[in-house]
């Protein structure tokens, strides 16, 4: 298939990933070069240059327009209209198959039903007004949706339509290799930000006595200063930034992973990345992470209760975490299941298609 990816716009899809959406497009693009497919990136200039790159910006635009500073402004959102618009127009000209929508632009759902354009959207986020009011204005039999969950599917709609569907994300276990043992200490890995939880696992760590590597970029520097940095000291850590390989020596060489979404994670991706290492998980009970570690962790609701699962979830068998990933989360699993998804949105844009025909024949 030619199958169009287009790529969010905050960050680059390039390493090191600034959160779990650019690492999973760029994991996206690659497996299905691998798997065969004929793929054009439309992402940011700045991306990965070994990826099938079509640029729609000069540069992300966390870059140009922070966001914290201009969501929801029209300057962000011209920004934006104007990128995506690009992407369509090439699109347009491209005779592709399929576009795999991966951004949060609701304008593209409105493009996507006026041309009767196949699309399948990958929903990273729970329901917000403007991507949701998008989706179900423009419902359409080639326009499908999948989410990284069963408890992600269940935020956006009680009653699914047949257009939605479960892809869970897939991890590359030939990169994130399995360590038959730990190195007695805790990991954290994220962007530093509220809801995150970044405070929630130093404390934790704290409490349970256990060295914590703390790893990702500053997403709220009032946060990092107010509520991080107070808790860090000589067992709990700052890493800083880290990406490639160096990101994952630091997972897979620890003892147990913290993960503390103070949100309804849709999936969660660092925990599976870290299980495929062999490293168990003790994460706070929200979103996704329940269905993601499933008997590889132990789950609690606080700092407290995350310091008790620490050490409960130092003694599951590594082998176990790796083999759920395998099981679960395989990169052949979920590009098997975007395969379904492009082919029922490609058939139903066919059957839409001879039927228009047909009404303009009669």
């Amino acid at each position: 298939m030619r199958i169009a990816v287009i790529a969010h716009l905050r960050h680059p899809i390039a390493m090191p990933f600034m959160g779990g959406m650019e690492a999973h497009c760029h994991q996206l693009v690659t497996a299905l070069v691998a798997r065969g497919h004929d793929v054009t990136l439309f992402a940011s200039g700045d991306s990965d240059p070994v990826l099938p790159l079509h640029p729609i910006a000069e540069r992300h635009y966390e870059a140009v327009l922070p966001w914290a500073q201009w969501h929801g402004t029209r300057e962000l959102t011209a920004f934006q209209d104007t990128a995506f618009g690009h992407a369509w127009n090439a699109i347009a000209g491209g005779n592709f198959d399929i576009v795999h929508n991966n951004t949060m632009h609701p304008t593209l759902h409105v493009l996507a039903k006026r041309d009767r354009r196949p699309m399948v959207t990958s929903l990273h986020v729970p329901p917000f007004a403007g991507l949701a009011d998008a989706i179900a204005a423009n419902a359409a039999a080639w326009m499908r949706q999948t989410t990284t969950s069963r408890a992600h599917l269940a935020t956006w709609w009680t009653r699914p339509p047949e257009t939605a569907s479960v892809v869970h994300n897939g991890i590359d276990t030939s990169r994130w290799q399995f360590r038959p043992s730990g190195n007695g200490r805790a990991v954290w890995a994220g962007r530093i930000t509220p809801n995150k939880g970044t405070a929630v696992a130093l404390e934790a760590a704290r409490l349970a006595d256990i060295d914590l590597d703390v790893i990702g970029p500053i997403d709220c520097m009032d946060y990092f200063t107010d509520r991080v940095a107070p808790l860090l000291d000589h067992r709990r850590v700052y890493r800083g930034l880290l990406g490639g390989q160096a990101l994952i020596d630091a997972v897979g060489s620890a003892s147990v992973l913290l993960s503390t979404p103070m949100w309804d994670e849709p999936f969660g991706l660092i925990a599976a990345e870290a299980l495929a290492c062999g490293v168990p998980v003790a994460a706070l009970d929200r979103g996704a992470m329940r269905e993601v570690v499933g008997d590889c962790g132990v789950l609690a609701t606080d700092d407290a209760s995350l310091a008790n699962a620490i050490s409960r979830s130092v003694a599951i068998s590594r082998t176990a975490c790796r083999d759920r990933v395998e099981r679960l989360f395989s990169l052949t699993s979920m590009i098997d299941g975007y395969e379904r998804s492009y082919a029922a949105a490609i058939a139903a844009s066919r059957v839409s298609s001879c039927a228009s025909t047909m009404d303009v024949l009669a």
